[in-house]
């Protein structure tokens, strides 16, 4: 693809629009690391909002749905719509605890909510796991995304591609932090949306337009594997002949996967750089707000210009011997179901070409960004500052998370040679975190659970990915969803029986956590009491919590699927999701308002209006 004098011009355009906003927060972020982390805890709920669509809009997400949609149809995105109902509850169950909590990171959690050595080790021991290892994974299958664009379109090496985002991303990372990232992330989301969306509507152009898309794939087609039949328009997968898939893509992720797997972005409970952001906000309101806001945009709003490109890549490139006839030059190491997506670029016109080439590099950099300050803060405040070296200057931790960044890509990097597909990774991470999710959805309302159990769970799941994964070497052949099934049970099994019969945690810090936290329902009933607090004392509703629960992931499916049906010109089913899209929306908004207007619980005591009826 050669680009012409007005698509630089964009590029450049886009570029200087996203970035140079940033550089003004670069004296801010460094007065300390509550500025460079945490925003000075003042960022109002639309920006942490968009900021969190942003993040988990990155160069390899149309990649992963143009994979999904190729191997599984349209109902293969069940695997992350399904997130959807662990990303309502965050906004209704979880949101106002996190921001109660006050800390910096969600690991600092841990010593506020547990005791003992058991807690400073988990905070220690997953603060270089998830910021260092686990988080190289995720950044590298964002830079392999890149990599296999830049591959597609320009021919570029891998080297030269993360050279390129490295210098760009890494500079404004260590500069301008947080407030840095929230501000081009706000940016970045509309040049994104405004590509993809270019992206789609030339893509379904290229084959005819939409009716002949409908045409050609609304039969039973053989997919790109020879072996399975699958009806890609199907937003449902089809129980009678392709049960399998149904159990993998449908079955598992409603389930079980939902609030058994932690996956960043979609965490039980809310975790990593969501955490980061409803800590980094204003009040509990923002809080509740960003992440109500996140969930609908990042359902509603995104996958369809994706999906549409990805079946458009059916009907052009039927098999991946296609890509490689297209794109004779292409890295045979990069070949995949995923390079789909970049390949249909190639029938953008002169200017949307530079438009799309700015759309994906904001893609990669506003998730880049937020990954890099995200991991740093685990490095640096979980890590260093608590256990290398205490006690030192704000300017010295400031310093030593510019510094960490700068590693924490490098690392990321090497990782990129050693993976395949953005799917792969996304896989790998929902093995390994299999089995974890209950307990994070439980340690908020049941006193009992420990570190130990935090620690029991993380090399429960960990041991018994290892073990599948050297069953499978040697022929077992279990499949993804099975060996989920087996890790869960297994690691459910091993920190229940840990909070039952292993060391609890010391009743002064419960009491402690209680009191400033204020979680609610029977599950902490003991230390409530010893807390001298009434049952009130939480200010929470949890009938109006579930009712908002329940309507806000039926305004998000019925919206989403309505959306998909008038693209496929099935006005009548579309009318019908539209109506309870609007009737679930009326019954959404009436519910947050009702939360919205619960005055907020100060930390150590209880007012009035919160022992009030919310």
């Amino acid at each position: 693809m050669h680009l012409q004098f007005i698509d630089w011009v964009i590029i450049i355009a886009s570029l200087l629009v996203c970035f140079v906003p940033a550089l003004f927060f670069g004296r801010r972020a460094g007065k300390s690391t509550s500025e460079f982390f945490g925003a000075g805890r003042s960022v109002p709920w639309w920006l942490a909002g968009l900021s969190m669509v942003a993040t988990t809009f990155s160069s390899d997400t149309p990649n992963l749905v143009t994979d999904i949609v190729r191997r599984n149809g349209v109902a293969g995105n069940w695997c992350w719509w399904a997130f959807a109902i662990t990303g309502v509850a965050t906004v209704f169950f979880y949101a106002r605890l996190w921001r109660r909590s006050e800390v910096m990171t969600d690991l600092e959690f841990y010593e506020i909510r547990y005791s003992g050595k058991a807690a400073t080790f988990v905070r220690g021991f997953r603060a270089i796991y998830l910021g260092l290892f686990f988080n190289s994974i995720i950044i590298a299958s964002v830079n392999l995304a890149a990599c296999k664009i830049a591959n597609v379109l320009f021919g570029l090496p891998r080297w030269e591609t993360l050279l390129f985002v490295g210098v760009l991303n890494v500079v404004f990372a260590t500069y301008s932090g947080l407030w840095g990232a929230l501000v081009i992330d706000m940016i970045q989301f509309f040049i994104k949306m405004t590509a993809v969306i270019a992206a789609a509507y030339f893509a379904v152009k290229h084959v005819g337009g939409m009716h002949v898309l409908v045409e050609k794939l609304s039969g039973p087609m053989t997919a790109p594997d020879g072996k399975t039949t699958l009806h890609y328009l199907n937003i449902l997968p089809d129980f009678t002949n392709n049960w399998d898939i149904a159990v993998a893509v449908f079955i598992m992720p409603l389930a079980i996967q939902w609030w058994a797997v932690w996956y960043p972005g979609s965490e039980p409970g809310g975790g990593s750089f969501i955490a980061q952001r409803m800590l980094a906000s204003r009040s509990e309101k923002d809080s509740l707000g960003a992440v109500l806001f996140f969930n609908i945009a990042h359902y509603i709003l995104r996958p369809w210009p994706w999906i549409l490109v990805a079946l458009c890549s059916l009907i052009v490139y039927p098999n991946l011997s296609d890509i490689k006839a297209a794109f004779p030059n292409l890295d045979p190491s990069l070949l995949g179901h995923d390079i789909a997506y970049p390949a249909m670029l190639k029938f953008l016109p002169v200017g949307f070409v530079g438009l799309m080439v700015g759309g994906l590099i904001a893609a990669n950099s506003s998730t880049l960004l937020t990954l890099l300050n995200w991991g740093a803060s685990y490095l640096v405040h979980d890590f260093y500052q608590r256990f290398v070296k205490p006690g030192a200057s704000e300017r010295h931790y400031v310093m030593t998370a510019r510094v960490a960044t700068i590693v924490l890509f490098l690392f990321s990097s090497a990782v990129v040679y050693a993976m395949d597909s953005a799917k792969n990774s996304f896989d790998i991470m929902l093995q390994v975190g299999a089995g974890t999710g209950l307990l994070y959805l439980l340690r908020w309302f049941w006193w009992r659970i420990t570190a130990w159990c935090e620690v029991v769970a993380m090399i429960s799941s960990f041991g018994a990915s290892i073990v599948l994964l050297v069953l499978n070497k040697n022929g077992a052949n279990i499949s993804t969803d099975h060996g989920l099934l087996i890790t869960v049970v297994i690691t459910t099994f091993s920190w229940v029986v840990t909070a039952l019969v292993g060391p609890q945690t010391d009743r002064a810090v419960l009491v402690e956590f209680y009191k400033r936290v204020r979680p609610f329902g029977p599950g902490w009933e003991i230390i409530r009491k010893q807390a001298g607090l009434p049952k009130s004392s939480s200010g929470e509703n949890i009938p109006m919590a579930m009712l908002g629960w329940s309507s806000g992931c039926a305004v998000i499916w019925s919206a989403l699927f309505a959306i998909g049906n008038f693209l496929y010109g099935r006005t009548s089913v579309a009318v019908m999701l539209t109506a309870i899209a609007i009737g679930t929306a009326v019954i959404l908004i009436w519910t947050v308002n009702r939360l919205w207007t619960a005055a907020p619980i100060e930390q150590g005591k209880v007012s009035k209006a919160t022992t009030a009826p919310v």
